[in-house]
């Protein structure tokens, strides 16, 4: 029998590289095309047959990002929402949805990716893996040095570099994975990296190092709007969409 995929949307930090725009509101709150931001991780989950969703966003704008999204009623979802209370990297907001997620398996967006692919078969494959797996989603990139990067040989994922000098392939890993109630075992055995921050990097690795990470690579377009420059070309790819 399947398991069942809850859906994790990580939207806090201080999206401090788009400030002004982010002094008075959430980055992820931010209009991409037609639609705020957070919208497009939301469409893909639930796309993908997932109808339980959490958000986890900063204390400063939960109450906007709340009155935005409300029960989940009107996108075919149900909601929860938690808050971080200090930026302490991605690992460490995913570890907030331990109670969430239960024994289920997850399928966690980044809130400021924005991409064309469907999800939905990884998602309904992912949810039949053995216990003890992980998936990533890759995509070949001109700038891989800028992202985290994976090494594959033979069809596998044997190790995951995040911003290497010399990246020993094109594909950044995208932030969209897919992880069984384990994940919460591994992120509680992280340290802190030189920026203070549990990486999400560390995790893949873990996976990536068992033999148990699995991937997909993304034919579609996809980026991150976490800059401006980023945040111009996600408006101009997702018009076409809208």
């Amino acid at each position: 029998m399947a398991s069942i995929v809850k859906g994790v949307i990580l939207a806090g930090g201080t999206g401090s590289r788009l400030l002004p725009l982010t002094k008075v509101t959430n980055k992820h709150l931010l209009p991409v095309g037609r639609k705020p931001m957070i919208f497009y991780p939301i469409e893909k989950l639930t796309a993908a047959g997932i109808e339980e969703i959490l958000i986890v966003t900063g204390t400063e704008h939960m109450g906007a990002v709340v009155q935005l999204l409300g029960s989940g009623k009107d996108y075919g979802c149900r909601f929860t929402y938690k808050v971080q209370d200090e930026a302490g990297g991605i690992a460490q907001a995913l570890g907030l949805a331990r109670n969430f997620v239960g024994t289920d398996k997850l399928c966690v967006i980044l809130g400021d990716n924005v991409f064309e692919d469907d999800i939905a078969v990884a998602v309904r494959r992912f949810a039949d893996a053995p216990d003890g797996h992980a998936h990533v989603f890759l995509k070949a990139v001109p700038d891989p040095h800028r992202f985290g990067v994976a090494e594959v040989r033979d069809g596998r994922i044997v190790g995951i570099e995040e911003k290497p000098a010399d990246p020993r392939s094109d594909l950044a890993v995208t932030g969209i994975y897919m992880y069984g109630p384990d994940v919460f075992e591994i992120i509680a055995t992280l340290k802190p990296s030189g920026r203070g921050e549990l990486e999400i990097t560390d995790v893949n690795h873990h996976y990536a190092t068992a033999g148990t990470l699995s991937y997909d690579v993304f034919d579609g377009w996809w980026t991150d709007a976490g800059t401006f420059e980023s945040l111009g070309r996600a408006s101009q790819l997702a018009g076409h969409q809208d």
